[in-house]
Protein backbone atom coordinates (compact mmCIF):
# COMPACT_ATOMS: atom_id res chain seq x y z
CA UNK A 1 0.00 0.00 0.00
CA UNK A 2 1.36 3.41 -0.82
CA UNK A 3 -0.21 6.15 1.69
CA UNK A 4 0.02 10.25 1.26
CA UNK A 5 2.36 11.18 4.17
CA UNK A 6 1.01 13.81 6.29
CA UNK A 7 2.39 15.77 8.87
CA UNK A 8 0.15 17.57 11.90
CA UNK A 9 1.68 20.79 13.87
CA UNK A 10 0.03 21.07 17.07
CA UNK A 11 -0.10 24.61 18.79
CA UNK A 12 -0.94 26.91 21.47
CA UNK A 13 -1.34 30.31 19.58
CA UNK A 14 -2.07 31.66 16.08
CA UNK A 15 1.17 33.17 15.62
CA UNK A 16 3.61 29.91 16.82
CA UNK A 17 3.04 27.63 13.87
CA UNK A 18 4.89 30.79 12.07
CA UNK A 19 7.53 31.30 14.90
CA UNK A 20 8.54 27.31 15.59
CA UNK A 21 8.97 24.93 12.20
CA UNK A 22 7.62 27.07 9.78
CA UNK A 23 9.95 26.73 7.36
CA UNK A 24 10.09 23.17 7.77
CA UNK A 25 6.09 22.64 7.22
CA UNK A 26 6.59 24.96 3.94
CA UNK A 27 9.59 22.60 2.15
CA UNK A 28 7.09 19.53 3.03
CA UNK A 29 4.27 21.29 1.44
CA UNK A 30 6.18 21.85 -1.28
CA UNK A 31 7.62 18.37 -1.29
CA UNK A 32 3.87 17.37 -1.88
CA UNK A 33 3.09 16.27 1.93
CA UNK A 34 -0.13 17.37 3.23
CA UNK A 35 0.37 19.56 6.53
CA UNK A 36 -2.20 20.38 9.33
CA UNK A 37 -1.50 23.08 12.07
CA UNK A 38 -3.65 22.84 15.18
CA UNK A 39 -4.19 26.02 17.00
CA UNK A 40 -5.64 25.12 20.46
CA UNK A 41 -6.62 28.73 21.71
CA UNK A 42 -7.55 31.97 19.58
CA UNK A 43 -5.21 33.78 21.19
CA UNK A 44 -7.96 35.92 23.24
CA UNK A 45 -5.46 37.52 25.97
CA UNK A 46 -2.71 37.85 23.90
CA UNK A 47 -0.92 41.35 24.20
CA UNK A 48 -0.23 43.76 20.96
CA UNK A 49 3.47 43.58 20.55
CA UNK A 50 4.01 45.55 17.40
CA UNK A 51 4.59 49.05 18.59
CA UNK A 52 2.48 50.62 15.53
CA UNK A 53 -0.61 49.06 16.03
CA UNK A 54 -0.48 49.80 19.76
CA UNK A 55 -3.26 51.98 21.07
CA UNK A 56 -5.55 50.60 18.40
CA UNK A 57 -8.69 50.43 19.75
CA UNK A 58 -10.60 48.76 17.46
CA UNK A 59 -7.75 46.02 17.80
CA UNK A 60 -7.66 46.49 21.01
CA UNK A 61 -11.78 45.17 21.47
CA UNK A 62 -11.87 42.78 18.32
CA UNK A 63 -8.12 40.56 19.21
CA UNK A 64 -10.05 37.52 18.92
CA UNK A 65 -11.11 38.61 14.90
CA UNK A 66 -8.26 40.11 14.05
CA UNK A 67 -6.10 37.00 15.21
CA UNK A 68 -8.43 34.81 13.66
CA UNK A 69 -7.81 37.23 10.28
CA UNK A 70 -4.00 37.11 10.96
CA UNK A 71 -4.01 33.23 11.23
CA UNK A 72 -5.96 32.73 7.98
CA UNK A 73 -3.09 34.87 5.89
CA UNK A 74 -0.44 33.19 7.82
CA UNK A 75 -1.77 29.66 6.35
CA UNK A 76 -2.30 30.90 3.10
CA UNK A 77 1.33 31.69 3.11
CA UNK A 78 2.41 28.69 4.01
CA UNK A 79 0.27 26.51 2.19
CA UNK A 80 -0.87 24.39 5.49
CA UNK A 81 -4.64 23.71 6.33
CA UNK A 82 -5.50 24.82 9.94
CA UNK A 83 -7.86 23.54 12.53
CA UNK A 84 -8.85 25.32 15.63
CA UNK A 85 -9.59 23.34 18.85
CA UNK A 86 -11.70 26.23 20.29
CA UNK A 87 -10.28 26.83 23.88
CA UNK A 88 -9.73 30.28 25.28
CA UNK A 89 -6.19 31.59 25.68
CA UNK A 90 -4.97 31.42 29.21
CA UNK A 91 -2.72 34.75 28.88
CA UNK A 92 0.39 35.05 30.72
CA UNK A 93 0.32 35.77 34.34
CA UNK A 94 2.85 38.09 35.65
CA UNK A 95 3.88 39.08 39.18
CA UNK A 96 4.92 37.68 42.69
CA UNK A 97 2.96 35.96 43.29
CA UNK A 98 1.71 35.09 40.11
CA UNK A 99 -2.01 35.82 40.03
CA UNK A 100 -4.62 32.60 39.48
CA UNK A 101 -5.25 31.62 35.89
CA UNK A 102 -8.71 33.02 34.41
CA UNK A 103 -12.07 30.48 35.03
CA UNK A 104 -12.96 28.73 31.94
CA UNK A 105 -9.09 28.99 30.27
CA UNK A 106 -7.50 26.28 28.14
CA UNK A 107 -4.66 25.54 30.99
CA UNK A 108 -7.53 24.95 33.48
CA UNK A 109 -8.96 22.07 31.27
CA UNK A 110 -8.30 18.66 32.37
CA UNK A 111 -5.96 17.21 29.69
CA UNK A 112 -7.81 13.81 29.02
CA UNK A 113 -11.32 16.02 28.10
CA UNK A 114 -9.32 18.65 26.00
CA UNK A 115 -7.59 15.81 24.15
CA UNK A 116 -10.93 14.96 22.54
CA UNK A 117 -11.07 17.14 19.70
CA UNK A 118 -7.63 16.68 19.01
CA UNK A 119 -7.81 12.51 18.99
CA UNK A 120 -11.11 13.58 16.35
CA UNK A 121 -8.32 16.01 14.26
CA UNK A 122 -5.81 12.97 14.02
CA UNK A 123 -8.04 9.77 13.28
CA UNK A 124 -9.57 12.34 10.52
CA UNK A 125 -6.46 13.60 9.10
CA UNK A 126 -4.17 10.18 9.71
CA UNK A 127 -0.73 12.17 10.31
CA UNK A 128 1.99 9.33 10.30
CA UNK A 129 4.28 12.61 12.44
CA UNK A 130 3.13 15.34 15.03
CA UNK A 131 4.79 17.64 16.20
CA UNK A 132 4.17 20.05 19.20
CA UNK A 133 5.97 21.61 22.66
CA UNK A 134 8.40 19.63 25.26
CA UNK A 135 6.98 19.36 28.75
CA UNK A 136 8.33 22.94 29.38
CA UNK A 137 6.27 24.12 26.66
CA UNK A 138 9.64 25.14 25.37
CA UNK A 139 8.47 28.25 27.97
CA UNK A 140 6.78 28.25 29.89
CA UNK A 141 3.50 29.77 29.31
CA UNK A 142 0.22 27.69 30.67
CA UNK A 143 -1.05 27.13 27.40
CA UNK A 144 2.39 25.24 25.57
CA UNK A 145 2.61 23.28 28.89
CA UNK A 146 -1.07 22.27 28.40
CA UNK A 147 -0.48 22.30 24.45
CA UNK A 148 2.15 19.41 25.46
CA UNK A 149 -0.53 17.43 27.96
CA UNK A 150 -2.95 17.55 25.93
CA UNK A 151 -0.38 16.21 22.73
CA UNK A 152 0.73 13.59 24.39
CA UNK A 153 -2.76 12.11 25.53
CA UNK A 154 -3.70 12.43 21.93
CA UNK A 155 -0.78 10.45 20.51
CA UNK A 156 -1.19 7.87 22.65
CA UNK A 157 -5.05 7.18 22.15
CA UNK A 158 -5.64 7.65 18.62
CA UNK A 159 -4.52 3.85 17.65
CA UNK A 160 -6.62 2.92 21.02
CA UNK A 161 -10.30 1.97 19.97
CA UNK A 162 -11.40 1.83 23.25
CA UNK A 163 -10.42 5.48 24.05
CA UNK A 164 -12.90 8.77 22.80
CA UNK A 165 -15.50 5.92 20.71
CA UNK A 166 -17.48 8.24 18.57
CA UNK A 167 -14.67 10.02 17.23
CA UNK A 168 -13.57 8.63 14.16
CA UNK A 169 -12.19 5.10 13.16
CA UNK A 170 -8.49 4.79 15.34
CA UNK A 171 -5.74 5.98 13.79
CA UNK A 172 -1.99 5.46 14.89
CA UNK A 173 0.47 8.35 14.50
CA UNK A 174 4.35 6.90 14.60
CA UNK A 175 6.31 9.58 15.48
CA UNK A 176 5.93 12.59 17.74
CA UNK A 177 8.57 15.78 17.95
CA UNK A 178 9.18 18.59 20.06
CA UNK A 179 10.01 21.82 18.58
CA UNK A 180 13.37 22.82 19.48
CA UNK A 181 14.17 25.92 17.69
CA UNK A 182 15.11 27.86 20.20
CA UNK A 183 18.32 26.26 21.21
CA UNK A 184 21.98 27.12 22.09
CA UNK A 185 23.82 26.12 19.79
CA UNK A 186 21.58 27.49 16.95
CA UNK A 187 21.67 30.92 18.80
CA UNK A 188 25.94 30.52 19.94
CA UNK A 189 26.06 30.47 16.27
CA UNK A 190 24.38 32.83 15.03
CA UNK A 191 25.39 35.25 17.90
CA UNK A 192 29.01 34.85 16.79
CA UNK A 193 28.82 35.22 13.23
CA UNK A 194 26.98 38.54 13.55
CA UNK A 195 29.59 39.51 15.64
CA UNK A 196 32.29 38.48 13.05
CA UNK A 197 30.49 40.39 10.55
CA UNK A 198 30.88 43.28 13.40
CA UNK A 199 27.14 43.20 13.38
CA UNK A 200 25.43 44.20 16.72
CA UNK A 201 23.90 40.52 18.06
CA UNK A 202 20.12 40.38 19.42
CA UNK A 203 20.91 37.58 21.20
CA UNK A 204 23.70 38.59 23.97
CA UNK A 205 21.38 39.07 27.05
CA UNK A 206 19.43 35.91 25.72
CA UNK A 207 23.04 33.99 26.10
CA UNK A 208 23.73 35.87 29.86
CA UNK A 209 20.03 34.30 30.70
CA UNK A 210 20.45 31.25 29.00
CA UNK A 211 23.46 31.14 31.74
CA UNK A 212 22.20 32.61 34.49
CA UNK A 213 18.94 30.51 34.88
CA UNK A 214 21.54 27.68 33.84
CA UNK A 215 18.81 26.06 31.60
CA UNK A 216 19.42 22.31 30.72
CA UNK A 217 20.28 21.58 27.10
CA UNK A 218 17.95 19.92 25.23
CA UNK A 219 18.75 17.03 22.89
CA UNK A 220 18.45 17.82 19.14
CA UNK A 221 17.72 14.50 17.58
CA UNK A 222 16.43 15.96 13.68
CA UNK A 223 18.19 18.66 11.76
CA UNK A 224 15.69 19.62 8.58
CA UNK A 225 17.43 21.38 6.20
CA UNK A 226 15.06 24.43 4.86
CA UNK A 227 16.83 27.12 4.58
CA UNK A 228 15.63 28.14 1.06
CA UNK A 229 12.10 28.22 3.12
CA UNK A 230 13.49 31.27 5.84
CA UNK A 231 10.99 33.77 3.93
CA UNK A 232 8.23 32.03 3.67
CA UNK A 233 8.56 31.58 7.31
CA UNK A 234 9.41 35.17 7.69
CA UNK A 235 6.58 35.95 5.77
CA UNK A 236 3.86 34.01 7.38
CA UNK A 237 5.25 35.40 10.73
CA UNK A 238 4.98 39.01 9.92
CA UNK A 239 1.48 37.81 9.01
CA UNK A 240 0.55 37.79 12.27
CA UNK A 241 1.17 42.01 12.80
CA UNK A 242 -0.62 42.24 15.85
CA UNK A 243 2.21 39.87 17.64
CA UNK A 244 5.57 40.63 15.75
CA UNK A 245 7.57 44.16 15.38
CA UNK A 246 9.09 44.08 12.16
CA UNK A 247 11.92 46.16 13.50
CA UNK A 248 12.32 43.72 16.35
CA UNK A 249 14.93 40.98 17.61
CA UNK A 250 13.03 38.20 14.91
CA UNK A 251 15.01 40.16 11.94
CA UNK A 252 17.90 41.49 13.12
CA UNK A 253 19.89 38.19 11.83
CA UNK A 254 20.38 38.91 8.24
CA UNK A 255 18.41 36.13 6.11
CA UNK A 256 21.58 35.24 4.40
CA UNK A 257 23.22 34.79 7.69
CA UNK A 258 20.92 32.28 9.00
CA UNK A 259 20.79 30.65 5.38
CA UNK A 260 24.46 30.32 5.56
CA UNK A 261 25.36 29.66 9.23
CA UNK A 262 22.44 27.65 10.86
CA UNK A 263 20.11 26.35 7.34
CA UNK A 264 17.91 23.66 9.58
CA UNK A 265 15.30 23.57 12.16
CA UNK A 266 15.66 20.97 14.85
CA UNK A 267 13.49 18.98 16.75
CA UNK A 268 13.46 16.29 19.37
CA UNK A 269 12.21 13.40 18.90
CA UNK A 270 10.07 12.11 21.98
CA UNK A 271 7.81 8.74 20.80
CA UNK A 272 8.53 6.56 17.49
CA UNK A 273 6.87 3.63 16.52
CA UNK A 274 9.75 3.03 13.64
CA UNK A 275 13.05 2.20 13.59
CA UNK A 276 15.23 5.39 12.77
CA UNK A 277 18.61 6.26 13.21
CA UNK A 278 19.84 9.35 15.22
CA UNK A 279 20.44 11.94 13.99
CA UNK A 280 17.71 12.39 11.25
CA UNK A 281 17.36 15.22 8.59
CA UNK A 282 13.77 14.25 7.88
CA UNK A 283 11.00 14.28 10.41
CA UNK A 284 9.23 10.67 8.19
CA UNK A 285 12.90 9.18 8.75
CA UNK A 286 12.09 5.38 9.36
CA UNK A 287 8.32 5.89 7.89
CA UNK A 288 8.82 6.62 4.06
CA UNK A 289 10.12 3.10 3.21
CA UNK A 290 7.47 1.17 5.48
CA UNK A 291 6.89 -2.36 3.76
CA UNK A 292 3.83 -3.36 2.95
CA UNK A 293 3.02 -5.96 5.16
CA UNK A 294 3.17 -3.43 8.14
CA UNK A 295 -1.07 -3.77 7.92
CA UNK A 296 -3.61 -1.26 6.36
CA UNK A 297 -4.14 2.45 7.12
CA UNK A 298 -7.72 1.78 8.88
CA UNK A 299 -5.45 -0.53 11.38
CA UNK A 300 -3.08 2.66 12.42
CA UNK A 301 -0.07 0.76 10.62
CA UNK A 302 0.56 2.38 7.24
CA UNK A 303 2.54 0.36 4.83
CA UNK A 304 5.14 2.10 2.69
CA UNK A 305 4.54 5.77 2.36
CA UNK A 306 5.98 8.22 -0.36
CA UNK A 307 4.77 12.31 -0.73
Amino acid sequence: MTEQLRLMAVHAHPDDESSKGAATMAKYVAEGVEVMVVTCTGGERGSILNPRLQGDRYIEENIHEVRAREMAEAREILGVRQEWLGFVDSGLPEGDPLPPLPEGCFALMDAEEAAEPLVRLIRSFRPQVITTYDENGGYPHPDHIMTHNVSMVAFDAAGDPERYPGTGEPWEPLKLYYNQGFNRPRTLALHNAMLERGMDSPYGEWLRRWDEFQRAERELTTYVPCAEYFPIRDKALLAHATQIDPDGGWFKVPLDVQQEVWPTEEYELARSRVDTTLPESDLFAGVRDLPADRGSAASGTPGTMAP
